[in-house]
C-alpha cells in the first residue's frame, strides 16, 4: 500500500479508493494540470512478471484509445522506479451494485422504469463505442457502472480483449476488481452471476457476449433481483446454461412487454440467438423511451411487488382499471408534448449515374425503386446491363464508386437486413439473399413465391413478404418454409396484401391491401388489423412519428404526403 504523499511521476498519492487481487486504486492529485485522478497500481508481486506487464499496458493502450461520455477515461500510464500505474478519470458517484443494493434493502425493489432505461442507453452506448474499436469487456455487471452527476460510466475493462489477433490475452481491471472466488483466470473469466454460457464453457467472447451480461444487468436494474442465482457456483452455472429467468411483468406488472422482450434476447442462450450489436439493443432502447415515456412519467411503478401480490382481488382490479386509464392518457401525451416544430436540419443532395454501358432498369416505380441501407450509408437499385438482363447494383454515399452484384439476374424489389450488410430480392418466382461484401447468394423461400410484391426484414432474423394467394408471409432470413401471416378478406374485396414494413418493435408492421389501396397495422402475435389511411404506395414508418406514403403517382412527379403517427406509436 502506498501512503499519503508518495510521489509517482508527477502524481502524489492522497488516499486510498480500494483494491483487488490485480491491483490498487489511489486517489491522487496532478499537480500540472491541478486535477484530481485515479491512480491503478499494478502490485510489486504481479510487477515482476514480464506476462503481466505487458498486460497492463496493454489496457492502458486499448482503454485510451475509447473516447466517449460514458466510458472512464484513461490520462496516462507510467512508471515510477518498479511502480507500474494507469492514471484514469475520478469518478464521483457510487457504483450500479451499491445503488441497487440500497434499492433492496429500503424497498426490496429495482429502479423505475425511466431511470433503468436512461441507464440502459448510455452503458449500451458504451459497449457500442468499444465493440467497434474492437474491445470486448467481457466483464460487465453493476459494480463496474459508476452512476455520476454526468450519467453513467462504464469502467473495468480489465476482462476486456481485443480484436486484433496477435492480442488474444486480457488486461487488467481499471478499477478495484472482483473479490476472490468469484473470478477465475484461465478459460472462465468474469463474474459467474453475469457471465453468457459460452464464457463458462471456455468458448471465445465476442460483442454478444456483452449483450448477454448487458441483460442480466437491466434485469437487475428493473427486478432488483440477479436474473440467474444458485446456492453456489455450480448450481449458478447450471441456472446460467439451463434456466430462463421469470418475465419482467411476474415482478414489475406494469413493464411494457417489448421491454421484456428486450431484456430475454439479451438473455438467450445461444449467441445467434441475442441482439447482434451492442447498437441494436440501444436504439431499441431509445425507441421505448421515447415513446413511453409519457406513460412511466404518468405511471410510477410499485414499490414492491410483494405490496401488489399482497392486495385483495377488488384493489388489484382498481390498481389494473387506473393503469389502463393511464395508459391511454399516456399514449395520447406522446402526440401533445411532441415539439411543434423539429430541429433544423441542412438539406443533404446528391446524383447517381449509371456506369458506363449500364441504364437504370425502367421496370416499373414499384419493382425498381431505390432503397437506402438501414445505417444511411448505402443506396440499392435495379439496373441492367450491356445484354440487357437485369442487376442489382449498390452504391456507398460516401465515393462515387456503384457496384454491380453478380447473382441478382432479373431481381426486383431489393430490402436491407438490419444491419446493412445484406441485400433480400425476388427473383424468378422466389426470395433470395446476398451478402453485400461476399457475394453469396442463397434462397430464403425456395418454392414458388409468385409475383413480387415487397418485403420488410426485422431485427430477429425475420423477413416478412407478398407471397402466394395474395397474403403476406413470414420466412427466416437464413431459409425454411414460408407460413402466412394474413388472410385476404374476400369478403371486404380484397385481392392480395402486399408492400409490408415493419415498425421498429419488430414485431408489428404495415402492409398495403389492394384494390382498396389502404393501409392496414396488423401483428406478427395477433390475427387483429387496423386500418389506417389510403395510399397509392408502401406506408413507411418516419423516426419522426409519422407515417410517409404516396398519392397521385404521375410520369413527371409525385405528391408526397404525410400523416401524423397513428396511436401505435
Amino acid at each position: 500500500m502506498l501512503n499519503s504523499g508518495t510521489r509517482l511521476g508527477p502524481y502524489e498519492i492522497a488516499s486510498t479508493i480500494g483494491a483487488g487481487g490485480m491491483g490498487e486504486v489511489y486517489r491522487a492529485r496532478d499537480p500540472r494540470l491541478g486535477r484530481d485522478v485515479a491512480i491503478k497500481v499494478l502490485p510489486a508481486t504481479l510487477a515482476s512478471d514480464p506476462q503481466f506487464r505487458e498486460r497492463f499496458e496493454r489496457e492502458a493502450r486499448a482503454v485510451a484509445a475509447l473516447n466517449h461520455a460514458n466510458i472512464c477515461t484513461v490520462h496516462d500510464v507510467g512508471q515510477h522506479d518498479d511502480t507500474h500505474y494507469l492514471v484514469m478519470e475520478l469518478l464521483e458517484g457510487e457504483t450500479l451494485a451499491t445503488r441497487l443494493e440500497r434499492e433492496r434493502e429500503s424497498q426490496g425493489a429495482g429502479l423505475g422504469i425511466d431511470e433503468a432505461l436512461r441507464i440502459g442507453i448510455q452503458v449500451a452506448e458504451a459497449l457500442d463505442t468499444a465493440h467497434r474499436a474492437g474491445i470486448v469487456h467481457r466483464d460487465l455487471k453493476p459494480g463496474n457502472i459508476m452512476l455520476t452527476k454526468a450519467g453513467a460510466k462504464l469502467l473495468d475493462f480489465g476482462l476486456a480483449k481485443t480484436g486484433a489477433p496477435a492480442v488474444a490475452s486480457v488486461g487488467l481491471s481499471m478499477l478495484p476488481t472482483t473479490p476472490p472466488g468469484l473470478t477465475a483466470q484461465g478459460t472462465i473469466l468474469g463474474t459467474f452471476q453475469y457471465m453468457a454460457p459460452e464464457q463458462l464453457e471456455g468458448q471465445e467472447a465476442d460483442a454478444r457476449t456483452d449483450i448477454f451480461a448487458f441483460g442480466a444487468t437491466l434485469y437487475e436494474m428493473l427486478t432488483g433481483r440477479t436474473a440467474f442465482a444458485g446456492k453456489s457456483h455450480a448450481s449458478l452455472i447450471g441456472s446460467i446454461l439451463k434456466d430462463t429467468p421469470p418475465p419482467l411483468s411476474s415482478v414489475q406488472p406494469l413493464a411494457p412487454p417489448l421491454l421484456d422482450h428486450i431484456v430475454q434476447r439479451c438473455l438467450a442462450k445461444e449467441p445467434d440467438e441475442r441482439w447482434q450489436t451492442a447498437a441494436d439493443v440501444m436504439r431499441e432502447l431509445k425507441w421505448l423511451s421515447a415513446t413511453s415515456g409519457a406513460l412511466t412519467a404518468a405511471v410510477p411503478m410499485p414499490a414492491r411487488s410483494s405490496a401488489i401480490a399482497s392486495m385483495g382481488g377488488r384493489e388489484r382490479a382498481a390498481w389494473a382499471t387506473a393503469a389502463v386509464l393511464l395508459l391511454v392518457s399516456g399514449i395520447i401525451m406522446i402526440d401533445v408534448v411532441r415539439p411543434e416544430s423539429p430541429p433544423e436540419t441542412a438539406p443533404f443532395m446528391f446524383s447517381v449515374e449509371p456506369p458506363p454501358g449500364i441504364a437504370f432498369s425502367t421496370a416499373g416505380v414499384v419493382a425498381s425503386h431505390p432503397t437506402i441501407s438501414p445505417d444511411g450509408q448505402q443506396l440499392a437499385f435495379a439496373v441492367h446491363g450491356p445484354d440487357g438482363r437485369g442487376l442489382l447494383a449498390v452504391r456507398r454515399l460516401d465515393n462515387l464508386e456503384t457496384r454491380i452484384l453478380p447473382g441478382t439476374e432479373s431481381a426486383s424489389l431489393p430490402f436491407w437486413s438490419p444491419d446493412s450488410r445484406t441485400l433480400a430480392f425476388f427473383s424468378g418466382g422466389q426470395l433470395k439473399r446476398i451478402g453485400i461484401q461476399s457475394g453469396a447468394v442463397q434462397t430464403i423461400a425456395s418454392r414458388d413465391i409468385g409475383d413480387a410484391s415487397g418485403g420488410s426484414w426485422n431485427r430477429e432474423g425475420i423477413v416478412l413478404f407478398a407471397g402466394p394467394a395474395g397474403a403476406l408471409y413470414r420466412v427466416s432470413a437464413t431459409g425454411g418454409e414460408p407460413t402466412a401471416v394474413t388472410t385476404v378478406e374476400k369478403s371486404e374485396n380484397e385481392v392480395f396484401h402486399r408492400l409490408p414494413w415493419f415498425l421498429p418493435d419488430g414485431r408489428r408492421f404495415l402492409y398495403l391491401a389492394q384494390p382498396s389501396n389502404t393501409v392496414f397495422e396488423a401483428s406478427l402475435d395477433s390475427s387483429e388489423r387496423k386500418s389506417l389511411v389510403r395510399a397509392d404506395s408502401k406506408a413507411l414508418y418516419s423516426p419522426t412519428g409519422h407515417l410517409l406514403f404516396m398519392r397521385g403517382i404521375t410520369l413527371d412527379g409525385t405528391t408526397v404526403r404525410h400523416r401524423s403517427k397513428p396511436d401505435h406509436g
